[in-house]
């Protein structure tokens, strides 16, 4: 048993990085009863992450209620996140069952909401130290395991000692760099272009997506009437893009079947994104340390899982650890318990991403579910269900529904498709 009872420690648990993971760790470990040093090495306390989906998955929903957010969401304007998704075979569009409950749902809201938002929460949580313009330099190391970090300070460097570091520092993590825990990398063949506009309608007010086999696109609408519209096309486009990037950006979404008027609409931020994006995982712990949010697993962007895979890593790890980060249980022991949860709740949805940023078209059983997706409702709600992270790989591609989306094909064998739909051409 790795015991780890003694007064020689500053905290319970370090966290490097307060932005949605940290900040979430740092409130539900603090309620368990832990002492926690949030450090983040920007000075500003509205710092917020520009580079995002600003989509909160359901599958964060109940994270966010357990910290309490849900209110101040709703308050902010944050917006349901129901959507609509094109694909070749018309567009799926998920739908509470006449007799069943609302579809699960969380939240669009951008970064410069939502991350003050929750940074203060966790400042204003008691047995939270919010430490701002801490950038940790490197970690403290007693026989073979992580006792601490090494920061510069505003006051100068310092030393914090804890039982436990959290590295919630994103996808270049570095605590992961000191600590020695290298990441796996899965190229993306796609890269992302972002931009935000305003008075931008689009129907029923809510997300849309466009699976155009390989490339995407979404427009999300967000708080205070913000909408935000990526495109994320293969990168054999790319010196298009690089060619004219405003261009290329705007004559790409007028492209898309049923476009967005984005001529009409406002653009209120330039137009940014990432040209090269690889899929990272990395294991979620070590000893003394464990990864939460994109240090452990970062997602491609074309699917919005990062926030809601932040929230729910922290919500895991506090559960799994918080009782031996305050020495009274065996902390090793409480890692590999998250690190277990962390690869059965992930592992297989970042399987599949990484196979499907190889930007290629549909396979067999992608062509089998989303085309059944836009043909039943039944079948749409359960892809709404995968979509959400609610369910994994192997519940989605269940032999009874792989038998009904097959049953659902049949009946539409030699059915003409949807009428062809005029493109905006934004003349």
């Amino acid at each position: 048993m790795t015991r780890l009872d003694s007064d020689a420690y500053d905290y319970d648990v370090v966290i490097s990085g307060a932005s949605v993971a940290g900040s979430a760790a740092a409130v539900l470990l603090a309620r368990r009863g832990v002492r926690v040093a949030l450090l983040e090495r920007r000075s500003d306390p509205s710092a917020y992450k520009v580079l995002c989906t600003h989509y909160l998955q359901p599958c964060a929903y109940p994270v966010l209620d357990e910290l309490g957010l849900v209110p101040a969401l709703e308050k902010a304007g944050a917006v349901r996140n129901e959507a609509r998704w094109y694909t070749r075979w018309g567009w799926i569009e998920p739908k509470a069952a006449p007799a069943g409950p609302e579809l699960p749902y969380a939240y669009n809201v951008r970064r410069s909401t939502f991350d003050p938002m929750i940074r203060s929460h966790a400042a204003q949580t008691p047995g939270v130290d919010l430490l701002l313009g801490h950038n940790v330099t490197g970690v403290l190391q007693e026989g073979g395991r992580t006792v601490g970090v090494r920061v510069s300070a505003p006051e100068g460097e310092r030393e914090i000692r804890a039982r436990l570091v959290v590295g919630a520092d994103g996808k270049d993590s570095s605590v992961a760099k000191f600590a020695g825990v290298p990441a796996r990398q899965h190229a993306n063949e796609r890269f992302s272009y972002f931009a935000h506009f305003r008075d931008l309608p689009l129907r029923d007010g809510i997300t849309h997506s466009w699976f155009l086999e390989p490339d995407m696109a979404y427009a999300m609408p967000n708080d205070d009437g913000v909408t935000v519209v990526a495109v994320i096309p293969d990168k054999k486009r790319l010196p298009d893009f690089r060619e004219d990037l405003e261009g290329s950006f705007l004559e790409f979404v007028r492209s898309l079947p049923e476009a967005p008027p984005i001529d009409s609409a406002e653009r209120i931020t330039k137009i940014t994104g990432t040209v090269n994006y690889p899929l990272h995982s990395r294991k979620p712990t070590a000893p003394g340390v464990a990864f939460i949010g994109d240090a452990a697993i970062t997602g491609d962007p074309l699917w919005g899982v990062g926030c809601g895979w932040a929230l729910q890593s922290a919500q895991w790890l506090a559960e799994a650890v918080a009782a031996a980060a305050t020495g009274r249980g065996d902390l090793d022991k409480s890692l590999m318990a998250y690190a277990r949860r962390h690869r059965r709740g992930l592992r297989g949805h970042q399987h599949l991403a990484a196979d499907y940023a190889k930007a290629r078209p549909f396979n067999p059983f992608e062509r089998l579910m989303f085309s059944a997706a836009a043909r039943d409702e039944s079948m749409a709600r359960h892809m709404h269900l995968f979509a959400s992270r609610l369910i994994g790989p192997l519940r989605f591609l269940n032999p009874v529904a792989l038998a009904k989306a097959s049953a659902v094909n049949v009946r539409h064998r030699g059915v003409a498709g949807p009428p062809a739909r005029p493109l905006h051409t934004g003349s």
